[in-house]
C-alpha cells in the first residue's frame, strides 16, 4: 500500500515539474567569479559519510573543476523535485528516488553511483535469536518512515524472506534507530550498517545485521542530474562526476585524512568518539568500492524496479536504460 506521504511526495514532484578519476588538472584554479556555484542536496544531516565530498571541497578537486559546492542537508525528495524541474543541477539520492521520479514522468537520470553496495540492512540484538531473514515474522519493525532507501531495503529483505509487509509490525520512529533498538522499543530495525550498528556496538550491544547486499543487488545512493544537463550541458556534468570521483579515491587512499578534513564540516566530530566514527567512515569506504569507481550496475536497476512493482510504487516496466548513465565516470 503507498502511504500518504510517497503520494504526497509524487504531487509535490508533479507540481514543481509543471511549475517550472580525477577531473583534468590545470595549472591554477579559475578565479572565483568564473566558478559554477551548485548547491547540492545531500539527503540526510552532516555525517562523516560524506568525507568523499568534503575532500572532493577541501582538497581542491570541485574548484579545479570550476565548480563551488554549497552543501543542503535537505530531506532526498526536495533534491529530486528540484532537480527535476532543472532548478538544481545536482543532488544526492538512492536508487528507488530515480525510477520513482521517472514513473510520474520527471527527467531525472542516475550519472554516477556512489556506493557500489546498497547500504541498508536490519539490525537486532543478538539475545534475540534471529538466524534468518524469516525470522523477521511476527517483529516489531522500527524504521525512519515509509519512505526512502530503508523502507525500499526493507521490503527487498521481506520479499526474498518470502514474507508481506502484513507478516511484521512497521513503526516509524523518525531517525531514531540506535535508542529504539537499545531500550527495547523495537525488536529490529532498519538502517544504514555503516551507522547505526557501529553505534550500537559502541555502547555495549552485540547486534545481528543482516545487510541487504548479502541477499539482492539494489540501487544505492548516487549522483542525480537531469534530462536537460545531460543534452545542454554535458561538460559540467563530466567535471562534477569526476571531481567526486576524485574525492572518494582520496578518501579510499587516505581514510585519516578524509576523517580529519571532514571535522570542518560536521558540527561535533571534533569531540565524537573517534574510533567509533572512525569505523563508521572504514564500513562507508568498503560499500562504496567498486570496479571501476562510479558505476551503476543494470542488473541492479532491474532488481530495484522489480521492488518497486511488487510494491506498486511504480505502475509499470520503466525504460530503464533512460534512467541512468555510465558515460561520464571515465577519465
Amino acid at each position: 500500500m503507498i502511504s500518504r506521504r510517497l503520494i504526497l511526495f509524487v504531487a509535490v514532484l508533479v507540481f514543481l515539474v509543471a511549475g517550472c578519476a580525477a577531473p583534468p588538472q590545470t595549472e591554477t584554479a579559475p578565479a572565483p567569479d568564473e566558478l559554477v556555484h551548485i548547491r547540492l542536496p545531500m539527503g540526510y544531516i552532516p555525517n562523516v559519510q560524506y568525507a568523499p565530498y568534503y575532500v572532493a571541497v577541501d582538497q581542491g578537486f570541485y574548484e579545479k573543476a570550476g565548480i563551488e559546492i554549497e552543501f543542503d542537508y535537505s530531506f532526498e525528495t526536495d533534491g529530486v523535485a528540484l532537480v527535476a524541474a532543472n532548478e538544481l543541477p545536482f543532488a544526492i539520492v538512492s536508487g528507488e528516488q530515480v525510477l520513482m521520479a521517472r514513473a510520474q514522468g520527471l527527467p531525472v537520470v542516475y550519472a554516477m553511483a556512489w556506493y557500489g553496495n546498497y547500504p541498508v540492512g536490519v539490525i537486532a540484538k543478538e539475545e534475540l535469536g534471529m538466524t534468518s531473514l524469516q525470522d523477521l515474522a511476527g517483529k516489531r519493525v522500527g524504521l525512519p518512515g515509509l519512505f526512502g532507501a530503508n523502507y525500499i531495503g526493507l521490503r527487498a529483505l521481506l520479499s526474498v524472506a518470502g514474507l508481506e509487509e502484513s507478516d511484521i509490525t512497521l513503526d516509524a520512529i523518525g531517525f531514531n534507530q540506535v535508542e529504539a533498538l537499545a531500550t527495547d522499543q523495537e525488536e529490529v530495525v532498519v538502517g544504514y550498517i555503516a551507522n547505526e550498528p557501529i553505534q550500537l556496538q559502541a555502547q555495549g550491544y552485540n547486534v545481528t545485521v543482516f545487510p541487504v547486499a548479502d541477499y539482492v543487488k539494489l540501487v544505492a545512493n548516487g549522483l542525480l542530474t537531469n534530462e536537460t544537463m545531460l543534452r545542454e550541458n554535458p561538460d559540467l556534468v563530466r567535471r562534477m562526476v569526476q571531481a567526486t570521483l576524485s574525492g572518494i579515491r582520496f578518501t579510499i587512499a587516505h581514510p585519516e585524512d578524509a576523517y580529519e578534513i571532514s571535522k570542518k564540516y560536521v558540527e561535533g566530530l571534533e569531540e565524537a568518539d573517534v574510533h567509533v566514527q572512525m569505523e563508521v567512515l572504514k564500513t562507508s569506504i568498503a560499500l562504496y568500492q567498486q570496479d571501476p569507481l562510479g558505476y551503476t550496475d543494470p542488473a541492479a536497476w532491474e532488481n530495484m524496479q522489480d521492488v518497486l512493482l511488487a510494491m506498486e510504487l511504480i505502475p509499470e516496466p520503466l525504460d530503464l536504460e533512460a534512467a541512468y548513465t555510465n558515460e561520464f565516470i571515465g577519465e
